[in-house]
């Protein structure tokens, strides 16, 4: 649904902006996973196309609240980080497939790297609801950039925290640590929202373990509802076929496994309907 969401209160978190927005409709509406688009830049913008953002929280305050964490790192989000409590902004939301869940109580490992790591804590809250356990995972480049560190820390059974730089946690990255914490906690399945080299690691791991992963992709959408086609990628069916998927309508979460990782930004030229002549780059 497309509503007018009034800002109700903005914070800087570490190195990320949160904005939470009144939408009772799409909070009401919400499951773990799902992401809204935003219009950005005011009503006499030359930025015509929306920006997609994960939920990080849903609240019942105010009928319906809902928040979005961010980094400021181009013209729309740099709009949007200027936002203040009171102002309106158009969201069209709960956008997206959700992260599946377990039917009985399962051991959970939950693996984010940067602000990727906003959307695993109402999953988070969804998981330990049905009586399973959570462990978290969680990365960045540095230790300004880790997000959600003292929140997983109350939440999970173990949280580990990596830095590439060291300077929170184990050096490295999640990759490194994950081995390790699935073996520890006897891990059932592998959750994980990061960018698209860390899911295809985080996949890795996971299929060395034979263990499911679900993993909420980060693909650019202009529009979040189907349409531009800005966002499709490669992905493997249960009939073996690979097919140009778009991520916002089918995903964005996947089964780790059937995202070719590989040929993410090329259509394949065994994908179904695909120009015969090797690999075509989409731009």
């Amino acid at each position: 649904m497309q509503v007018t969401g009034t800002v109700l209160t903005t914070r800087r978190v570490d190195a990320y902006h949160a904005l939470t927005v009144v939408a009772p409709g799409i909070a009401e509406r919400y499951r773990p996973g799902h992401f809204v688009s935003v219009a950005v830049g005011g009503a006499y913008t030359s930025m015509v196309t929306r920006r997609a953002f994960s939920i990080h929280d849903v609240k019942s305050d105010y009928g319906g609240t809902v928040e979005l964490v961010f980094t400021a790192g181009g013209p729309g989000t740099a709009w949007l980080a200027e936002r203040r409590a009171r102002d309106t902004l158009d969201l069209v939301g709960p956008l997206g497939r959700p992260f599946p869940l377990p039917r009985d109580p399962a051991h959970c490992v939950l693996v984010g790297a940067e602000y990727g790591s906003a959307v695993l804590f109402p999953l988070a809250d969804a998981l330990l609801a049905r009586g399973c356990r959570v462990d978290f995972v969680l990365g960045a480049a540095g230790a300004e950039r880790v997000f959600g560190a003292m929140r997983a820390r109350r939440l999970a059974e173990t949280t580990t925290l990596t830095t590439e730089d060291g300077s929170l946690g184990v050096r490295g990255k999640v990759t490194d640590a994950l081995p390790a914490v699935i073996a520890d906690t006897r891990a059932d399945v592998v959750y994980a929202c990061a960018p698209m080299e860390t899911l295809r690691a985080v996949t890795a791991v996971a299929m060395e373990f034979d263990i499911p992963v679900q993993v909420a992709v980060e693909e650019s959408m202009a529009c979040g509802i189907g349409v531009c086609m800005t966002c499709v990628l490669p992905i493997i069916g249960d009939d073996g076929v690979t097919r140009m998927v778009r991520a916002c309508v089918e995903g964005s979460v996947f089964r780790g496994e059937q995202v070719r990782f590989e040929d993410v930004g090329t259509i394949p030229f065994d994908a179904l309907g695909a120009p015969g002549g090797g690999v075509r780059h989409v731009s």
